[in-house]
């Protein structure tokens, strides 16, 4: 897992050239003036999901885990917590292959995001994201799934 501000992206050019590609397109696209839904970068290899949501209580949140996609999420309006974990430290569920989801039971750590700040999350990183900082608030979110392999 690594988190940071949008504006330091260049940070992160020779992690993997398909976190660069994904930032590239999070730096050049106005995604706040895009319409929830899904949207193609490099076919099934990269492509960005528009959210538009309410942040929920700690008590609804839910770990989750992706094998076959790498997580970048960027708040783009609002502000949210997001927790993270090692997959191996939680219980995990049967795996759901045709969504490419597990669920997950334990704990973990939290970090807040607030408006250009995003988080890259590998497959054996746990997430539970959508959690309210104080109190439910909307919250834009663009998450680019960027395959691993």
């Amino acid at each position: 897992m690594l988190s940071d501000h949008l504006s330091r992206a260049h940070l992160y050019r020779l992690v993997h050239p398909r976190i660069t590609r994904a930032l590239d397109y999070l730096q050049q696209t106005d995604v706040a003036t895009l319409t929830d839904g899904t949207y193609a970068i490099e076919g099934d290899e990269i492509f960005a999901i528009v959210q538009r949501y309410v942040t929920k209580p700690l008590a609804q949140g839910r770990w989750e885990q992706h094998r076959r996609y790498i997580d970048l999420q960027l708040v783009v309006e609002g502000t949210e917590r997001i927790g993270y974990a090692p997959a191996s430290r939680l219980q995990a569920e049967p795996y759901d292959a045709a969504r490419d989801l597990q669920w997950l039971d334990g704990h973990g750590d939290f970090l807040t995001l607030a408006a250009g700040e995003f988080v890259v999350l590998w497959p054996d990183d746990a997430h539970m994201p959508g959690i309210a900082v104080a109190a439910p608030a909307a919250v834009t979110k663009v998450v680019v799934k960027i395959a691993s392999a």
